[in-house]
């Protein structure tokens, strides 16, 4: 392990987003998953997994960090030298294992995670596990066991501390979304809607995004995840609009709709659709209730409607903690078909119905939601009427 190369300077958690029993209390319950795969240490790469672990965050996630967690013992975090800083500012961990630019950091993880001794474990399902990486590991540690959805069962159930940095996110997403409807008009283009959405959401308080926001407006709407392209808007056209915004990594989600004149029929009868949709999904976001539920309460409204061909798709996600290229938690739980996992207190889903004609409009719309004790508490303000501008 290098010193402190700034012994003077104490940064130790100085940006820390929970207290240290927050996250030792995370650590702990990680090594009973852990124990009840007979692992002894876990290697842990997804930022999202380490932001819950240790605090640790950075837009630097691109360069390699990982966390060794022994069942037993100290942690330790292998880290570039140039976030060395960033991770003591976030985290309280004492180990640190800097690696300058030019050194590979799997031989020090490797001696790391072979002194620690015992089964090793590491999360093959991790967008930041590259296959070369991965076999780079093998190679040196011999057969690696699979530590998948470890910590993603700890981030199901949020505490009432993430649940409260949730609804401060939603406040900056109606801030943002209210900012973009208004933008609506003949000549404005997506750039415009998109610029006064991410200008408000950041003036309100809203840190960078897991993803960006979804704003398409004509026939471009009718293509799903469609990006802002300059487009200028025109009388009886279609706008989507989907926003995330993010408050110390947790994030929340709103979709909305608006169409400038008269909408057609189909799509009326489509957003009609949608929110009958949500309000099921919303009324079956209960304990007592699976994920399954909840994506079949909405589904049933769908099929009615005649519309299942545009709608083959999950009912909502899981959201909290998020990194780029998401703001959702796709690892936690999704609202699907087939996924039996009960709902519990404390989870918090994105519940986006949106119905498309293919190639020619979108329309949606969307509510972040947590589940209570006894129902379900929605967090965003902002109405759910399709906006027809005149």
């Amino acid at each position: 392990m290098n010193e402190r190369p700034y012994p003077g300077l104490s940064l130790q958690a100085r940006e820390a987003t929970f207290a240290a029993e927050v996250y030792a209390q995370r650590q702990r319950a990680a090594r009973e998953g852990m124990q009840a795969r007979g692992i002894d240490v876990l290697i842990v790469t997804g930022p999202e997994n380490l932001c819950y672990l240790t605090g640790q965050q950075t837009p630097g996630y691109y360069t390699f960090q990982a966390l060794v967690l022994p069942l037993e013992g100290e942690p330790s975090f292998i880290v570039r030298r140039l976030e060395a800083m960033n991770c003591r500012a976030n985290t309280y961990l004492e180990r640190l294992i800097e690696y300058d630019d030019g050194i590979d950091p799997l031989e020090l993880l490797c001696a790391e995670a072979a002194a620690k001794g015992g089964r090793v474990a590491i999360d093959k399902r991790s967008w930041f596990m590259p296959i070369v990486t991965f076999e780079a590991l093998v190679a040196r540690l011999g057969d690696l066991s699979d530590g998948a959805g470890i910590v993603e069962a700890l981030r199901a159930v949020k505490s009432a501390e993430e649940i409260a940095r949730i609804e401060r996110a939603a406040g900056y997403v109606d801030a943002g979304m209210r900012a973009g409807l208004a933008a609506i008009r003949e000549g404005a283009d997506e750039n415009a809607l998109v610029a006064a959405m991410m200008q408000a959401a950041i003036a309100a308080g809203s840190e960078y995004l897991g993803m960006e926001p979804l704003v398409s407006s004509g026939e471009r709407s009718g293509v799903p995840h469609g990006t802002w392209r300059r487009r200028r808007l025109a009388r009886h056209d279609p706008v989507f609009l989907e926003l995330a915004a993010c408050h110390d990594r947790y994030h929340a989600v709103m979709m909305r709709s608006a169409w400038l004149g008269e909408p057609p029929a189909l799509a009326q009868r489509m957003m009609a659709s949608c929110q009958e949709a949500l309000a099921a999904a919303l009324e079956a976001l209960k304990p007592g209730n699976t994920c399954a539920d909840v994506h079949r309460a909405a589904q049933r409204v769908i099929d009615r409607d005649g519309f299942t061909d545009n709608y083959r798709k999950r009912t909502g996600y899981s959201v909290g903690l998020a990194f780029a290229p998401d703001w959702g938690e796709w690892q936690v739980a999704s609202l699907f078909e087939g996924i039996d996992r009960p709902l519990e207190p404390g989870m918090v889903f994105h519940i986006p119905p949106a119905l498309r004609d293919y190639g020619r409009f979108t329309v949606g719309v969307s509510e972040t939601a947590v589940v209570t004790e006894h129902g379900h508490r929605v967090l965003g303000k902002l109405p759910r009427d399709l906006q027809v501008v005149d």
